[in-house]
């Protein structure tokens, strides 16, 4: 039998199988009506997602340990909202989480201030995210999960799928549990087993994209030049982000791609990278928390990935999170698209909709509705976060041409800022938006090079510009129609 947790001692509210027959069934002979393989951020939201609806679930998660990871530390606006609409809202709480207004981007030294837009949410109000230790976050989703009696949460690793060897309708799942073989069925199975799915290939095509990694510091009593505010730090190199996620304590990451010479062994590696190269570029006032925390050398380090979304098309299965769509966690999205697709699910496979999930046609349909209804915001965070991507870690002279525009862009204040910040913060939920403003950069940087050239050398500013303007629709175009397949 598996280790089946409990959160209370108590035998009043212990998940008797003597007095739910639900739980028995969970309990003694593991079927359920929907198996959920993961209890991180999307599979415990949705495990009680579908509990309030009167559904019956067993979360499956290899380790309950508290998670110790250094991204999907900032949860965006647009995320607060969803969790508020889930009513996991409280799980934002005793965690030292820290409030978040928005972003100061810093660029060669010069910062520019970039709140969350007013009255987003209400007359005189500006939206507010939130960022935490990722760990303490889990462990509190869990903890609600665990309460929930129409939940079991097992510790036990995820081996494989059960399908039916006729139909290949996938009828549960395989696991060890303290190394025993065992299996897990319901009507539906969600995987949501993040970034380094195991099942991934088995159902999607496409492998992801990672061109970089992301290396994090933990500082100690950090003065950030606008407290309450994420940091985006550009220079010369990939991008740098700094944000408070506890009250003593301020994430560091350092986007380092692939390949990166002043990385090598010959240079000192990583570390000898971040020694030379983005300490001195970092503001004044954080370079000596970042050269005690390099010192203490607790660095690790997590893939920057992209893999653009597809359709669920396999019965009785549904893959979901970041073993099914990822993009660079640059701007923090990953979590706000996590939280809003368990929303919109919450619906789509609602008790109304579809009365009995192993009904596999009608859940397909409403999956491929998902995939497309989704977009108006996934499609807006992750092309963001890409094209974003490619502006600040620009290594050409027309990305760099781009990252001048943006910023000089952000500086204009008033719709320059809110615009951008709205897709950011998953407020603004209208793909043409972004495209709008991407392409009123890219004017702004040819019109910034226009400017500053002689006249005697305007044919080959011509040339550069329409370089430049080429080099937009290299960055953008790819992702606009990822988003478009199916």
């Amino acid at each position: 039998m598996p280790f089946i947790l409990d959160d209370s001692p108590s035998p009043s509210s212990t998940h008797s199988s003597s007095e739910d027959p639900t739980s028995q069934r969970r309990t003694l002979h593991h079927i359920a009506d929907v198996v959920i393989v993961g209890a991180g951020i999307l599979g415990s939201a949705i495990a009680m997602a579908f509990a309030r609806q009167s559904r019956s679930v067993i979360l499956l998660e290899k380790s309950l340990k508290e998670p110790d990871r250094i991204v999907g530390e900032l949860l965006q606006p647009g995320g607060v909202a969803a969790l508020e609409k889930l009513g996991l809202r409280d799980c934002l709480e005793e965690i030292d989480a820290c409030v978040v207004k928005g972003y100061e981007v810093i660029y060669y030294g010069q910062g520019v201030e970039i709140p969350y837009p007013d009255n987003a949410v209400s007359k005189g109000q500006r939206p507010e995210g939130r960022s935490f230790h990722h760990g303490r976050f889990i462990r509190r989703l869990r903890e609600v999960a665990m309460k929930d009696p129409n939940i079991t949460v097992v510790e036990s690793t995820v081996t494989g799928m059960v399908k039916s060897g006729m139909t290949g309708q996938v009828l549960g799942v395989e696991s060890l549990t303290h190394g025993e073989k065992d299996c897990y069925f319901g009507e539906l199975t969600v995987v949501a087993d993040g970034y380094a799915s195991k099942f991934r290939k088995d159902y999607i095509s496409q492998a992801p994209i990672s061109k970089s990694k992301f290396w994090g510091l933990e500082l100690r009593d950090a003065q950030l030049p606008r407290p309450g505010h994420g940091h985006v730090i550009l220079g010369d190199g990939a991008p740098v982000l700094l944000y408070q996620i506890g009250t003593h304590e301020t994430r560091a990451l350092i986007d380092v791609p692939d390949g990166l010479p002043s990385a090598s062994i010959a240079n000192g590696g990583v570390k000898g990278h971040l020694q030379n190269v983005v300490l001195p570029s970092l503001p004044k006032p954080i370079q000596s928390s970042f050269q005690l925390a390099l010192d203490e050398g607790k660095l690790r380090s997590m893939p920057n990935s992209w893999l653009p979304p597809s359709t669920n098309k396999v019965p009785g299965l549904v893959l979901l999170g970041d073993a099914m769509n990822m993009r660079h966690p640059l701007t923090g999205g990953g979590m706000t698209v996590a939280l809003n697709d368990v929303v919109l699910l919450q619906d789509l496979l609602s008790p109304e909709k579809i009365p009995d999930l192993g009904d596999t046609q009608l859940v397909l349909k409403q999956m491929k509705t998902f995939h497309w209804r989704r977009k108006n915001l996934t499609s807006v965070i992750n092309i963001l976060a890409q094209a974003l991507y490619a502006l600040f870690a620009a290594n050409d002279p027309q990305l760099k041409a781009l990252q001048l525009g943006c910023f000089c862009y952000f500086q204009q204040g008033g719709q320059c800022v809110d615009g951008p910040v709205g897709l950011l913060a998953g407020i603004i939920r209208q793909p043409l938006v972004l495209i709008y403003h991407f392409f009123l950069v890219a004017l702004l940087a040819i019109w910034l090079v226009i400017s500053k050239s002689p006249i005697w050398k305007l044919p080959f500013t011509l040339l550069e510009c329409v370089a430049i303007f080429g080099k937009a629709c290299a960055v953008i175009f790819p992702y606009l129609g990822s988003e478009l397949r199916s």
